[in-house]
């Protein structure tokens, strides 16, 4: 059983999308505010949010923020074709995905059990061998989910970890963006989802180098995609 908070200013919204997630293996909570939503958060376990961008006082982004202070939960925006920027700003700042209006919802229950599918850890098919990976300074935990650079811990959302994963269990092997999204988000991309792809790499980076314009372990391969290299430990 998994609980889902859906926060949208517009009933009609609210009331769509719990009929498209309408699921035995779902607990849906609703929120019409901000405010609200982080008071649900605060006493319920909830384990992904729906979030919408644009709401009067406290907007999605600034939910997202503090939902990223004390959690690494799913965090799914809604968008409108027009807030490509803030969908940009709102994956800096830690959520996992997006989802534009008006809605599909065959996708939307698709990128919702991704997103859990990748939280809770079931049937990625990127397991790896050991549970704990090392490439330069860099040390993954999957057991306990945690990572460190040089010895200092760093907090990733789920895809993020999820992406570093992968990259750190083959290292020196290239992904495109086609192959990272069709394997970490369990759906086919499309030209636009390069780069969702590229903005968590640019956040990946962020986190673990100490200058991400010449980062030591992230690097790019030109017209190809992206691979982990040992960088060295810096001290």
């Amino acid at each position: 059983m998994s609980n889902l908070l859906i926060c949208d200013d517009d009933h009609d919204i609210v009331n769509a999308l719990k009929i498209y997630l309408s699921d035995p293996d779902y607990t849906l909570f609703t929120a019409y505010n901000g405010l609200e939503a982080l008071e649900i958060m605060g006493r319920e376990s909830i384990d992904l949010v729906l979030l919408d961008i644009m709401m009067p006082g406290l907007n999605g982004l600034a939910v997202t923020a503090e939902i990223r202070k004390t959690s690494n939960i799913p965090i799914i925006l809604l968008s409108a074709k027009s807030e490509d920027s803030d969908i940009v700003l709102g994956l800096n700042l830690g959520a996992d995905d997006y989802i534009t209006k008006p809605f599909n919802p065959l996708e939307v229950s698709a990128r919702v059990n991704s997103q859990l599918r990748r939280y809770f850890k079931l049937g990625t098919g990127v397991q790896p061998q050991s549970s704990v990976l090392s490439v330069g300074g860099l040390e993954l935990n999957d057991e306990t989910k945690t990572v460190t650079s040089d010895g200092a811990p760093v907090e990733l959302t789920p895809k993020e970890f999820d992406i570093l994963k992968l990259l750190m269990s083959n290292p020196g092997k290239v992904y495109s963006p086609k192959e990272l999204f069709d394997t970490l988000w369990n759906e086919k991309s499309l030209d636009s989802d390069k780069n969702l792809v590229a903005v968590h790499i640019r956040h990946l980076r962020e986190k673990l180098e100490i200058n991400p314009a010449e980062p030591r372990y992230i690097k790019v391969v030109f017209g190809q995609g992206y691979k982990i290299e040992d960088g060295g430990r810096h001290v």
